[in-house]
């Protein structure tokens, strides 16, 4: 006797989703953003804070489609059944107006003050504003302009007829004060006296909007952001936003990727970017910048607190780009031998260096070994090499002098500040007696200088003894040798 198997109804509930699978998506969102993986290698990787709050933003965004299109399938399905049709004969079908709501009743019940109306940010992002809604708008604005330090506009006017879009621009920045385009925001734009950020993404700005820009912008001297990204710019653009490089001496971040930038215009931001001394983040990626502006690329990153673990990471993500790179500040970053094999790698493909600053750091004679055997061969443009204030001792600053002296251009090797006995100083200047010009004062060495990690003391003997350092020396060199290869 057989028996057939019975089947079951189930269901499966895909919408809406849980609260524990939202906050798990969530999760794995942020994980994608912050770990390690082929795309942050290429597009760079966020802190988990900073990955957290865009994946929130992304699932909340993401769960509000999904369930607008929903709702939709669910009407359409529910016209196709038929369902409401004989409803329909018997009344008349009538526009149906969302109720929308205003609600400040949640909290504890209190007295309500004008202050409370006083916003400082507003964000409009990611709404396109037609006339009418500008209409709306507009009278807010202006009772609120004073208060306001921060306002995002950004694709206010997406998919807007370009006669309507220039219209509603003009009544933004007529209601905030403070041509096409960016003309539109002239009033507002000439304002802003004390301007500290500014972002202009995915704008369609033109050759033609970029010198509006910076016709129109009276001040930059506090301007420390400045993002420009995913424009149609072009070298045009690029030379404008240089000329509001140049006007902001204390920029810390520079953004200008994906904005059709070629050679001319790339050469022409280097060249204003070398002079921000400020400058802590630059974005200059996807732009066809090419070898020319390469060549007068530098980068100055001294007195930043990066210690190993940020020295490291800048090392290695400069390794394989800006081959041109011409000038590398990294003095008073706290750096140790530990560090020292990333940055000689990374200066092992920087042929084209002319000065190279680690001063100030806590190489000692170990990372100094590293760096002279890196600049030992080739490195022909070579002009300045400061390593003061290393702690470095004989074997670092004998290697480094003879590292650098036989070089055609080299013009000033900085060793002060160090741990150089007078004997050996007497040697240092043995190796530069053809050229004496190219060796810097060594008054400030401490020949009685000791380090606080070193564990010795003067009943286990001294170091000073010449055997004993030359064999330290040789000893070193051969170890950091294996290292670099």
């Amino acid at each position: 006797m057989t028996t057939k198997p019975e089947h079951c109804q189930f269901s499966v509930k895909l919408w809406p989703p849980s609260q524990n699978t939202r906050i798990s998506l969530v999760d794995q969102m942020t994980k994608n953003l912050s770990i390690i993986t082929e795309f942050t290698k290429r597009y760079g990787s966020m802190s988990k804070e900073e990955a957290e709050e865009n994946a929130k933003q992304i699932e909340e965004e993401a769960y509000n489609v999904a369930a607008q299109h929903y709702e939709n399938n669910l009407i359409f399905e529910t016209l196709k059944r038929g369902a409401i049709i004989k409803a329909m004969k018997d009344m008349a079908i009538t526009e149906v107006v969302p109720e929308i709501v205003f609600d400040i009743s949640k909290g504890p019940r209190t007295f309500i003050e004008a202050e409370e109306a006083d916003y400082t940010k507003i964000c409009f992002s990611n709404r396109s504003f037609g006339l009418g809604a500008a209409r709306v708008a507009e009278p807010i604005l202006v009772s609120i302009k004073d208060k306001l330090k921060s306002v995002d506009l950004s694709d206010f006017i997406a998919g807007r007829p370009e006669a309507e879009a220039l219209e509603v621009m003009s009544m933004f920045s007529a209601a905030l004060e403070g041509s096409k385009g960016v003309r539109a925001f002239g009033s507002l734009l000439k304002s802003q006296s004390s301007l500290e950020e500014l972002y202009l993404m995915n704008d369609e700005i033109s050759k033609d909007a970029a010198r509006a820009l910076s016709e129109l912008l009276p001040s930059t001297e506090m301007l420390k952001v400045l993002h420009f990204h995913k424009n149609m710019t072009g070298d045009g653009g690029a030379l404008a936003i240089t000329e509001v490089v140049k006007r902001s001496p204390l920029l810390e971040d520079f953004r200008c990727s994906s904005t059709r930038v070629d050679a001319d215009g790339g050469v022409a931001l280097s060249n204003a970017l070398a002079e921000c001394r400020e400058l802590k983040k630059l974005d200059l990626r996807d732009n066809m910048f090419g070898t020319e502006a390469g060549v007068v690329l530098k980068v100055y990153l001294s007195y930043l607190n990066l210690e190993d673990k940020g020295v490291t990471a800048i090392s290695r993500a400069l390794q394989y780009s800006a081959p041109f790179l011409e000038m590398l500040e990294l003095a008073g970053n706290d750096i140790k031998p530990a560090a020292a094999r990333d940055v000689a790698a990374c200066l092992a493909r920087k042929k084209k260096l002319c000065k190279l600053n680690l001063a100030e750091n806590e190489l000692k004679d170990k990372g100094a070994i590293v760096i002279g055997k890196c600049l030992e061969d080739g490195h022909t443009k070579l002009t300045e090499l400061d390593m003061n204030t290393n702690g470095i001792r004989r074997a670092g600053a004998r290697l480094l002098a003879q590292a650098v002296v036989g070089k055609p251009d080299f013009k000033l090797l900085n060793l002060d500040g160090n741990y150089i006995s007078d004997d050996d100083i007497d040697d240092i200047n043995d190796i530069f007696k053809k050229c004496p010009e190219k060796l810097g004062p060594l008054d400030e060495n401490d020949p009685e200088g000791r380090d606080e990690d070193e564990n010795w003391s003067e009943e286990e003997g001294s170091n000073d003894d010449d055997d004993d350092d030359e064999e330290l020396e040789l000893k070193m060199i051969k170890n950091e040798e294996t290292l670099l290869t």
